[in-house]
């Protein structure tokens, strides 16, 4: 629940805090002392649109900051609150309870706090609205939205995961719906695409080219354009290390007879110097042999024939006309291949590609149509209980003979309907986000006439009552939400002002109530009495107190014609003031 509200700078309020307590709470106050200031605050705490114009003059910015309590909400709000505060490092006061805050800045944008951080004006909203229920007169207009309409039903039938499950199937029956159009629409562009394809992949599987292959060629080439001139630089060397009959030095001996000669002579003496002159003269001679061993080898391994050269200039040429079209060197064609088998994969348009895909086209249409029937049914069910409930609560306001309807319809397809579903009756229908249901509420003001349109048939005084009498009814759905009441009572007056007040009061018993009005009757009924008024030596700013017994009786009088300083007034406040009680106390 909200606990305290502290505003600064906010219209006609410089710097005022109100704590609340459970119960009813009303808010009263002259017109022009800034009553509203405190609905438009916690629209601010729920995220609403900072509107700089608030700001009172003379001040940079405007300051809302709301303390709330969660220990008496159900296990899932608390959830989704612990879910918010996790996601945005909020924490929470040293009491458990959180502070929320909003500040608008006259010239630049509005921030938004979270348990001490600084959160998007959205998430903020996203925390608030588990714990707000606010309501006001334009709150009225859009109930009379088709959307909002749709919105109070499904709060009172629990839908979510049926919505769910319909939305998961709604989303995969929507892409393959489109798939198998664009693939039919682009059938031409897309064989001509697998053409260029397959054409590209034959070609490379034709040369069939290896990693690496490009640079491996290059080397070989270089090596076999100087075929000669390597053969005798190895052949002399080879020589001239080992000796070689084809190959003789000058004086008949090799480098190896050399060193090994000279091995022999240092071994044979006694210095330990010339003796470790040996030991490496050793290790020479077997570095000698490894270098004529491998020039050997290499000797083995040079072609002798010139047509190799011309083998690997013809493969060299092969490869070039891949990196020509496909990339700069083998490696980057090898990866266009498997992109393009990849892709070549994804632009099947043969006749039985489409036909596999028409038909899970309709599987999945078949499973939207069965989420979106569960959902219509329990919507159908559930209007005529909520439709019922209502029309007992008008009853007790005063609106005996009135009567509450809800009709669920399916919702027709347009012609270009972009999500058109055919129901099992053959009728088709808008798969919408929500379903495929249009719901509308219906009002008769009393007995014997015809049950119109909500927005055609209810004056402003019938369309509050209508409004509470279906908020009462959802309250259940609701648990642990403050509700907040901005002036739903105008255009009444009378006794269903009293039945206003005594089911706002009954409301309170299960839920935190905060009732901004001008109504007496209602007034009366408080558990918490505030007013809003102008503060003393402040110039034109306002304030916000807590009234006691007399006080409050003062302010019923006012409120009962601008009767407050009159004996009669007093007389006729308390009279009210006592009747509240006693009724509530019985009640109780």
């Amino acid at each position: 629940m909200l606990s305290e509200i502290r505003i600064e700078s906010l219209g006609a309020i410089i710097s005022a805090t109100a704590e609340f307590d459970r119960g009813l709470t009303v808010l009263t106050g002259e017109t022009g002392t800034g009553k509203t200031m405190v609905v438009t605050g916690l629209h601010l705490l729920g995220g609403a649109r900072a509107d700089a114009t608030r700001v009172r003059s003379g001040s940079e910015r405007a300051v809302v900051e709301g303390r709330f309590t969660t220990d008496d909400v159900g296990a899932r709000v608390a959830a989704r609150i612990d879910e918010v505060l996790d996601s945005s490092g909020a924490e929470r006061d040293d009491d458990g309870s959180v502070i929320a805050a909003r500040s608008v800045s006259r010239d630049g944008p509005s921030r938004a706090y979270l348990g001490g951080r600084s959160v998007p004006a959205k998430s903020l909203g996203t925390f608030t609205t588990e714990l707000l229920a606010l309501h006001g007169q334009n709150d009225q207009l859009r109930l009379m939205r088709p959307d909002e309409q749709l919105g109070a039903l499904d709060r009172f039938v629990d839908v979510e995961a049926a919505l769910a499950r319909y939305r998961q199937a709604r989303s995969e029956w929507l892409t393959a719906r489109r798939d198998l159009a664009d693939r039919r629409q682009r059938a031409r562009e897309l064989a001509q695409e697998a053409d260029r394809l397959q054409f590209g992949l034959d070609e490379i599987d034709s040369i069939a080219p290896q990693p690496g292959e490009d640079d491996g060629l290059v080397a070989d080439i270089r090596r076999l354009s100087e075929l000669d001139a390597l053969r005798e630089a190895a052949s002399v060397a080879r020589a001239a290390l080992s000796g070689s009959l084809d190959e003789p030095t000058s004086d008949g001996s090799s480098a190896a007879d050399g060193v090994g000669r000279a091995q022999a002579a240092l071994g044979g003496t006694d210095d330990d110097a010339l003796r470790g002159l040996a030991g490496r003269l050793t290790e020479a001679m077997a570095v000698i042999g490894d270098v004529s061993t491998e020039l050997g080898d290499f000797l083995a391994e040079l072609p002798s024939d010139a047509s190799t050269l011309e083998t690997k200039l013809s493969r060299q040429a092969e490869l070039r006309t891949l990196t020509r079209k496909y990339a700069a060197d083998i490696s980057g064609v090898l990866a266009w291949a498997e992109d393009a088998r990849g892709r070549l994969a994804q632009l099947d348009v043969s006749e039985e590609a489409l036909a596999a895909l028409a038909a899970r086209v309709t599987e999945l249409e078949s499973a939207v149509v069965t989420s979106a029937a569960v959902i219509t049914k329990a919507r159908t069910k559930a209007a005529k209980s909520l439709a019922k409930a209502v029309t007992a609560e008008l009853a007790g306001l005063a609106m005996a003979g009135a009567g509450f309807a809800i009709t669920v319809t399916p919702l027709p397809a347009r012609t270009d309907d972009s999500a058109p579903l055919t129901l099992p009756t053959g009728e088709t229908v808008h798969a919408g986000h929500d379903g495929v249901d249009a719901v509308e509420f219906g009002f008769t003001p009393h007995t014997g006439s015809d049950v119109l349109p909500l927005a055609k048939s209810a004056s402003g005084g019938e369309l509050s009552r209508v409004m509470l009498a279906l908020e009462v009814v959802l309250a259940a759905s609701a648990e642990g939400t403050t509700m907040v009441f901005d002036e739903v009572d105008a255009g009444v007056g009378g006794r269903a002002a009293v039945q206003i007040g005594r089911r706002l009061a009954r409301l309170a018993r299960t839920h935190q109530v905060i009732v901004v009005t001008h109504l007496p009757q209602v007034a009366a009924y408080a558990d918490a009495h505030l007013i809003v008024d102008s503060a003393r030596g402040r110039g034109k700013s306002s304030e916000v107190r807590r009234l006691d017994d007399d006080d409050r009786v003062a302010e019923l009088a006012r409120m009962l014609a601008g009767l407050g300083e009159s004996d009669s007034g007093r007389a006729h406040a308390r009279e009210l003031l006592e009747a509240a009680r006693q009724e509530s106390h019985q009640d109780a």
